[in-house]
């Protein structure tokens, strides 16, 4: 049985929506359905921080608050959620919560057009954070940005909330929200407005007899890039399957020698797992996006998209992760490496999605991996470098090396990595590896950075690894 409507709780109280526009987003219908002005649009793409606005969602009993980008949120998203606004931070009796209180008393607004998002990402840690330090704080508020202010005093502001209590009147009302947020529907949604088709399947068998016969569907994991077709090139996405509602595809799995990353498990619940075995994964996770961004994206959305950029791309081909697909005829394993057949294009068939990424967990290699951008949070590589090596006795067994920004899609430097395979661990030799990148690389001239630029860059990346790893004595001698 499937549901037409969504139900999302506000103000206390369950909003149902039938069948809403799945191409309007979440900022569009604050401002004009609900009247509610204070979050504002800046970019339309996730990447000022304007828009955002705090959704709360029941996990295990309690309420997990997450700060998102209302900009390229689509409204159906918000079903089962609580949705929570600048407007609502004030109780009922106008007195202003310790968040924003700590912003007028820290002067941390000029103009107050960014203002709110950044109350907004405060408040999320805030709640969900007993101890706050100055590492999650450049963290919460990465994704914001500020034309007039400057950061110090929204930084201070930040910090003076250390010592607060945590009790408003969100704890206060908690019961009330969590009978509400139970109370609300778990059917499959299927919403038909206008031309315009949407499904939110529940399970995995859902999900398959809709692919079996809904053709050319648009997947919708977080939306960070599908997104964009709608508010940055107009397009109509007229039919949407929303994979988000699967449980079935959000879990983390520990086995001896990998761990399994289901396809719509977040970026912020990921890397928490992949810091315990690749320190540079977890650190390029950090810039790859936003809290906003991190909190919906998927690391098999990334993989899907099949960006030539795509930070986690690199790093995963380095680690020579495996995919799990899935479809009408059953699971398959199609090696990472072997998946990108052109721009944008992957070996994902009509009625396939991906179920999950495997990755190994090496003991003995040494993983390194760098991003360079114009900005160094929430900004598109230029070049994403990754290197993967098994050094014994001073000399290199194993080596794969792959980059993002350098080809119409992330790419292997196999040239490069046989100059380097069962040779002396030495500045000489990687001097030689970098002289091969020319000739697994001619990387194009774009907004970002210059032909010439990349592959210079490509080739510092390189020795910076090798530096890296003498320096730091990283080498096994066993």
């Amino acid at each position: 049985m499937s549901s037409n409507k969504i139900e999302f709780v506000f103000q206390n109280k369950v909003h149902q929506i039938l069948n809403p526009d799945p191409n309007e987003t979440v900022l569009n219908f604050v401002r004009s359905n609900l009247k509610k002005t204070g979050t504002k649009e800046g970019c339309a793409e996730g990447g000022c921080g304007a828009c955002t606005i705090v959704l709360g969602e029941l996990k295990n009993n309690k309420i997990l608050y997450k700060s998102i980008n209302s900009c390229i949120t689509f409204v159906p998203v918000l079903n089962g959620k609580q949705l929570i606004l600048i407007e609502n931070l004030t109780s009922e009796n106008g007195k202003l919560h310790s968040v924003q209180n700590a912003m007028v008393d820290y002067h941390g607004s000029q103009c107050g057009f960014c203002t709110p998002g950044f109350v907004m990402s405060m408040f999320a840690m805030f709640k969900n954070n007993k101890s706050i330090n100055n590492e999650l704080i450049n963290d919460s508020l990465s994704g914001n940005l500020c034309r007039c202010t400057g950061y110090r005093p929204i930084i201070d502001a930040a910090k003076s909330l250390n010592n607060l209590s945590r009790y408003d009147h969100f704890d206060k009302d908690k019961f009330i929200t969590l009978r509400l947020l139970k109370k609300i529907t778990k059917k499959n949604i299927e919403i038909t407005n206008n031309n315009k088709k949407y499904f939110a399947p529940k399970t995995i068998k859902e999900l398959k007899k809709i692919l079996n016969k809904v053709k050319d569907a648009k997947l919708l994991s977080g939306g960070t890039d599908l997104s964009l077709e709608v508010t940055k090139k107009r397009k109509e996405l007229e039919k949407i399957i929303y994979l988000g509602s699967i449980e079935e595809l959000n879990f983390i799995k520990k086995y001896k020698n990998e761990i399994e990353i289901g396809a719509s498990t977040t970026l912020i619940n990921f890397e928490k797992q992949i810091k315990k075995y690749y320190l540079d994964f977890y650190n390029i996770l950090k810039r790859y996006g936003s809290v906003q961004i991190r909190n919906v994206c998927t690391i098999a959305g990334n993989i899907a998209t099949a960006s030539p950029i795509g930070d986690s791309l690199p790093l995963l081909m380095a680690l020579d992760a495996k995919i799990i697909i899935d479809g009408k005829n059953g699971k398959k394993t199609i090696p990472i490496n072997n998946f990108f057949i052109g721009y944008r294009k992957t070996k994902l068939k009509q009625g396939d999605f991906i179920y999950s990424v495997k990755i190994p967990i090496l003991k003995y290699n040494i993983f390194k991996a760098y991003k360079i951008s114009k900005r160094f949070d929430d900004d598109i590589s230029s070049v994403c470098g990754s290197f993967n090596l098994e050094i014994n006795k001073n000399h290199i067994k194993r080596a794969k090396i792959a980059f993002g920004g350098m080809s119409e899609v992330p790419k292997r430097a196999i040239k490069t990595e046989k100059i380097l395979i069962n040779s002396e661990f030495s500045e000489k030799i990687f001097d030689k590896a970098t002289k091969n990148l020319e000739k697994d690389f001619s990387p194009i001239d774009d907004m970002r950075a210059s032909k010439k630029y990349r592959i210079e860059v490509a080739k510092n990346l390189l020795l910076k690894c090798f530096f890296e790893i003498k320096n730091q004595k990283l080498l096994r001698i066993n």
